[in-house]
Protein backbone atom coordinates (compact mmCIF):
# COMPACT_ATOMS: atom_id res chain seq x y z
CA UNK A 1 0.00 0.00 0.00
CA UNK A 2 1.66 3.16 -1.11
CA UNK A 3 0.96 6.85 0.27
CA UNK A 4 -2.30 7.35 -2.74
CA UNK A 5 -3.79 3.93 -1.88
CA UNK A 6 -3.77 4.82 1.59
CA UNK A 7 -5.28 8.16 1.61
CA UNK A 8 -8.07 6.64 -0.15
CA UNK A 9 -8.60 3.82 2.24
CA UNK A 10 -9.12 6.64 4.83
CA UNK A 11 -11.17 9.43 2.80
CA UNK A 12 -14.72 7.71 3.85
CA UNK A 13 -14.03 8.16 7.72
CA UNK A 14 -13.65 11.54 6.72
CA UNK A 15 -16.60 12.29 4.87
CA UNK A 16 -15.34 11.17 1.48
CA UNK A 17 -12.90 14.37 1.31
CA UNK A 18 -9.28 13.46 0.08
CA UNK A 19 -8.05 16.54 1.23
CA UNK A 20 -8.82 16.07 4.48
CA UNK A 21 -7.45 12.51 4.31
CA UNK A 22 -4.11 13.68 3.17
CA UNK A 23 -3.89 16.19 5.46
CA UNK A 24 -4.25 13.75 8.61
CA UNK A 25 -1.78 11.19 6.82
CA UNK A 26 0.62 14.11 6.39
CA UNK A 27 0.22 15.40 9.94
CA UNK A 28 0.74 12.13 11.82
CA UNK A 29 3.68 11.35 9.82
CA UNK A 30 5.28 14.78 10.04
CA UNK A 31 4.86 14.57 13.94
CA UNK A 32 6.12 11.03 13.81
CA UNK A 33 9.44 11.99 11.59
CA UNK A 34 9.98 15.31 14.34
CA UNK A 35 10.08 13.51 17.05
CA UNK A 36 12.69 10.83 16.03
CA UNK A 37 14.61 13.56 14.72
CA UNK A 38 14.89 15.48 18.06
CA UNK A 39 15.58 11.84 19.34
CA UNK A 40 12.67 10.88 20.86
CA UNK A 41 11.22 7.56 20.88
CA UNK A 42 7.58 7.03 19.33
CA UNK A 43 5.35 4.61 20.56
CA UNK A 44 2.16 3.56 19.35
CA UNK A 45 0.56 0.63 21.74
CA UNK A 46 -0.49 -2.15 19.27
CA UNK A 47 1.64 -1.03 16.65
CA UNK A 48 5.18 -0.42 17.25
CA UNK A 49 7.66 1.40 18.36
CA UNK A 50 9.40 3.80 15.95
CA UNK A 51 13.52 4.71 17.47
CA UNK A 52 16.26 6.21 16.49
CA UNK A 53 19.61 4.15 16.29
CA UNK A 54 23.49 5.37 16.54
CA UNK A 55 25.51 3.33 14.11
CA UNK A 56 29.37 3.67 15.10
CA UNK A 57 31.99 3.37 12.80
CA UNK A 58 33.16 0.01 11.56
CA UNK A 59 34.63 -1.86 8.97
CA UNK A 60 32.62 -3.79 6.34
CA UNK A 61 33.81 -5.82 2.72
CA UNK A 62 32.96 -4.72 -0.99
CA UNK A 63 30.74 -7.38 -2.12
CA UNK A 64 32.20 -7.20 -5.66
CA UNK A 65 35.88 -7.22 -5.29
CA UNK A 66 35.88 -8.95 -1.58
CA UNK A 67 38.36 -6.28 -0.15
CA UNK A 68 38.01 -4.50 3.48
CA UNK A 69 36.66 -1.09 3.42
CA UNK A 70 36.01 2.05 6.43
CA UNK A 71 31.77 2.54 7.14
CA UNK A 72 31.37 5.91 8.16
CA UNK A 73 29.30 6.35 11.69
CA UNK A 74 25.49 6.73 10.89
CA UNK A 75 21.92 7.60 12.65
CA UNK A 76 19.46 4.93 11.51
CA UNK A 77 15.49 4.69 12.13
CA UNK A 78 14.49 1.49 13.70
CA UNK A 79 11.01 -0.16 13.98
CA UNK A 80 10.10 -2.62 16.88
CA UNK A 81 7.04 -3.87 15.98
CA UNK A 82 4.54 -4.44 19.37
CA UNK A 83 3.95 -8.15 20.59
CA UNK A 84 -0.19 -7.72 19.23
CA UNK A 85 1.47 -7.09 15.88
CA UNK A 86 3.34 -9.68 15.46
CA UNK A 87 0.91 -11.85 17.06
CA UNK A 88 -1.72 -10.57 14.35
CA UNK A 89 0.98 -11.47 11.15
CA UNK A 90 1.82 -14.66 12.83
CA UNK A 91 -1.67 -16.01 12.93
CA UNK A 92 -1.43 -16.56 16.63
CA UNK A 93 -4.29 -13.78 16.88
CA UNK A 94 -7.29 -11.93 15.22
CA UNK A 95 -8.12 -8.85 13.96
CA UNK A 96 -11.00 -7.23 15.35
CA UNK A 97 -13.12 -6.11 12.61
CA UNK A 98 -12.27 -2.48 10.94
CA UNK A 99 -13.77 0.59 11.97
CA UNK A 100 -16.93 1.63 9.76
CA UNK A 101 -17.04 5.31 8.58
CA UNK A 102 -19.33 7.35 10.21
CA UNK A 103 -22.45 7.81 9.06
CA UNK A 104 -23.55 11.30 7.19
CA UNK A 105 -26.65 12.59 7.97
CA UNK A 106 -27.73 14.70 4.78
CA UNK A 107 -30.25 16.95 5.27
CA UNK A 108 -32.85 17.79 2.91
CA UNK A 109 -32.47 21.11 1.25
CA UNK A 110 -34.22 19.87 -1.81
CA UNK A 111 -37.52 19.65 0.42
CA UNK A 112 -37.83 23.52 1.16
CA UNK A 113 -37.45 24.66 -2.56
CA UNK A 114 -40.20 22.02 -3.65
CA UNK A 115 -42.35 23.52 -0.54
CA UNK A 116 -41.76 27.28 -2.19
CA UNK A 117 -42.50 26.52 -5.73
CA UNK A 118 -45.60 24.91 -4.91
CA UNK A 119 -46.49 27.12 -2.64
CA UNK A 120 -46.05 29.86 -5.41
CA UNK A 121 -47.45 28.05 -8.52
CA UNK A 122 -50.17 29.61 -9.80
CA UNK A 123 -52.68 27.29 -9.06
CA UNK A 124 -53.32 28.47 -5.80
CA UNK A 125 -54.81 31.75 -6.77
CA UNK A 126 -57.18 30.27 -9.86
CA UNK A 127 -58.37 28.01 -6.75
CA UNK A 128 -59.13 30.94 -4.66
CA UNK A 129 -60.71 32.56 -8.01
CA UNK A 130 -63.63 29.33 -8.64
CA UNK A 131 -66.56 30.33 -10.41
CA UNK A 132 -68.15 27.69 -8.08
CA UNK A 133 -67.83 29.99 -5.01
CA UNK A 134 -69.75 32.54 -6.94
CA UNK A 135 -72.71 30.43 -7.85
CA UNK A 136 -72.84 29.16 -4.09
CA UNK A 137 -73.29 32.49 -2.94
CA UNK A 138 -75.55 33.60 -5.68
CA UNK A 139 -78.37 31.13 -4.79
CA UNK A 140 -82.18 31.63 -4.47
CA UNK A 141 -82.01 29.61 -1.16
CA UNK A 142 -79.94 32.50 0.24
CA UNK A 143 -83.07 34.85 -0.53
CA UNK A 144 -85.51 32.75 1.05
CA UNK A 145 -83.53 32.19 3.90
CA UNK A 146 -83.72 36.21 4.43
CA UNK A 147 -87.52 36.01 4.46
CA UNK A 148 -88.87 33.03 6.36
CA UNK A 149 -86.74 33.11 9.67
CA UNK A 150 -87.86 28.97 9.58
CA UNK A 151 -86.40 28.55 6.23
CA UNK A 152 -83.17 30.37 7.28
CA UNK A 153 -82.25 27.55 9.45
CA UNK A 154 -83.05 25.20 7.36
CA UNK A 155 -80.83 27.04 4.82
CA UNK A 156 -78.40 27.90 6.89
CA UNK A 157 -76.74 24.02 7.56
CA UNK A 158 -76.39 23.04 3.87
CA UNK A 159 -74.58 27.00 3.32
CA UNK A 160 -72.54 26.11 6.18
CA UNK A 161 -71.58 22.21 4.81
CA UNK A 162 -70.64 23.33 1.72
CA UNK A 163 -68.87 26.29 3.06
CA UNK A 164 -66.90 24.34 5.11
CA UNK A 165 -65.73 21.51 2.38
CA UNK A 166 -64.54 24.84 0.66
CA UNK A 167 -62.71 27.39 2.18
CA UNK A 168 -63.31 29.73 -1.02
CA UNK A 169 -66.79 29.17 -0.33
CA UNK A 170 -67.19 30.49 3.07
CA UNK A 171 -65.67 33.26 2.57
CA UNK A 172 -67.80 33.69 -0.64
CA UNK A 173 -70.69 33.54 1.41
CA UNK A 174 -70.21 34.87 4.32
CA UNK A 175 -70.39 38.58 2.64
CA UNK A 176 -74.32 37.80 0.98
CA UNK A 177 -75.09 36.95 4.06
CA UNK A 178 -74.32 39.79 5.81
CA UNK A 179 -75.75 42.13 3.47
CA UNK A 180 -78.84 40.56 3.53
CA UNK A 181 -79.37 40.44 7.28
CA UNK A 182 -80.17 44.55 7.09
CA UNK A 183 -82.45 43.55 4.44
CA UNK A 184 -84.39 41.66 7.12
CA UNK A 185 -84.62 43.96 10.07
CA UNK A 186 -86.02 46.50 7.28
CA UNK A 187 -89.01 43.47 6.15
CA UNK A 188 -89.38 42.80 9.90
CA UNK A 189 -89.69 46.87 10.88
CA UNK A 190 -92.65 46.87 7.30
CA UNK A 191 -94.26 44.40 9.13
CA UNK A 192 -94.74 45.85 12.65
Amino acid sequence: MNKAQFIAALAPHFGNNKKEAARAVDIVFDTIIRNISMGEDVMINDFGKFKKVDRPARKGRNPFTGETIQIKASKKVRFLPAKSLKEVIAGARKLDPAPKPPVVVVAKPAAKPVAKKTAAKPVAKKAAAKPVAKKAAAKPVAKKAAAKPVAKKAAAKPVAKKAAAKPVAKKAAAKPVAAKKPVAKKAAAKKK
